[in-house]
């Protein structure tokens, strides 16, 4: 498996050659120690804070709401642990490792080794059919040709997945965790042994504080909660990116791969925070390693360079980016709804 993320293009092409000049000549791709030195420090008090107030509460119902703040500081710690796989926010790849199964495999419980290979495959070839792991034919469909003959259960999702986009995303948080176990059954997987103690560090401590302080029920409902809420947010955080936007055949050059395929959302700080950066999807794919608080300045450079090049720059708000991803999952869907 990968030991880190793509970090730059094999054949990047003379169209993005040039326009990584004005990307390196503007110092974008300098590191921003101090911007994250104060991320991971906020992310770190909210951690520690929703679970000293978890403690306090006791065996109280209100600690549910507890669940809810949880899961959102969960989707803040997976955002960061998204950085630093990119070497975003450290250069070499030992610290890189160290700090992202700190935050995925102890504070998070999923693989950081995992998702560190689905996620490389995914930047490089996004969007392919048969390349891109986030596309591939599971519960939900993405290409048409991939819904033909589904039955049963698996045909009423398909056929009904714009629905159940939303709901189905309460499950994403589960779906990580095995995922991350049946990869560390696989041999391949580099450091399992680490990776698979440091999961089962988090899932020992995580289960003995439910049931240490709640009562059973309330530990249940605590659960399904948490994980629901950090399944729906990290889903919404990476849904507008990609889904509905072109599936590439593989023969285009890199520029055009990474931008044709991604989608920008526009908004503010709260968006920005919200989202983690990933708002700015296009200078992310083209530039992976490109610490988050300079996305927002490389913006102008990549979608100038664009509109000179001929390539189509897609944007649009983050309402419109989930109506034009369920319209494509309700699309998709409509060969088995005749």
């Amino acid at each position: 498996m990968s030991a880190s993320v793509v970090q730059r293009p094999k054949t990047a092409g003379s169209d993005f050659a040039a326009l990584n000049r004005q990307i390196v000549q503007a110092g974008l791709l300098e590191r921003r120690p101090a911007y994250y030195a104060v991320r991971a420090g906020v992310v770190s008090a909210l951690f520690a804070g929703a679970w000293v107030l978890f403690f306090l509460l006791g065996s109280s119902w209100w600690n549910i709401a507890v669940a809810g703040l949880l899961g959102l500081v969960f989707s803040q710690a997976a955002l960061l642990a998204h950085d630093v796989a990119h070497r975003q926010v450290f250069r070499t790849k030992r610290p890189s490792e160290i700090a992202g199964r700190i935050v995925a495999n102890i504070a998070v419980g999923m693989s950081y080794g995992w998702w560190m290979d689905k996620h490389t495959r995914h930047h490089n070839n996004p969007n392919h059919d048969e390349l891109d792991p986030d596309v591939q034919p599971e519960v939900l469909i993405w290409a048409t040709e991939s819904a033909w003959g589904r039955r049963g259960v698996k045909g009423f999702v398909t056929r009904h997945q714009a629905g159940l986009f939303f709901p189905l995303l309460t499950l994403l948080s589960i779906d990580l965790r095995i995922s991350s176990i049946k990869a560390l059954r696989r041999p391949g997987m580099k450091r399992r042994g680490l990776e698979a103690g440091l999961m089962a560090l988090h899932l020992v401590a995580y289960v003995a504080a439910l049931l240490l302080v709640l009562s059973p029920l309330q530990a249940l409902v605590f659960f399904l909660v948490h994980h629901a809420v950090f399944g729906v947010y990290l889903g919404m955080t990476f849904a507008p990116n990609h889904k509905g936007m072109p599936h590439p055949d593989g023969t285009e050059d890199y520029l055009r791969k990474q931008v044709l395929t991604s989608r920008n959302v526009k908004g503010g700080r709260l968006t920005d925070v919200a989202l983690g950066g990933l708002n700015y999807q296009i200078e992310h794919h083209l530039f992976p390693a490109m610490p988050t608080p300079n996305l927002p300045k490389a913006q102008p450079i990549v979608r100038a360079y664009c509109e000179r090049a001929g390539v189509s720059y897609e944007e649009t708000s983050l309402v419109k980016s989930y109506r034009q991803a369920l319209r494509h999952l309700h699309d998709v869907g409509a060969p088995l709804r005749q």
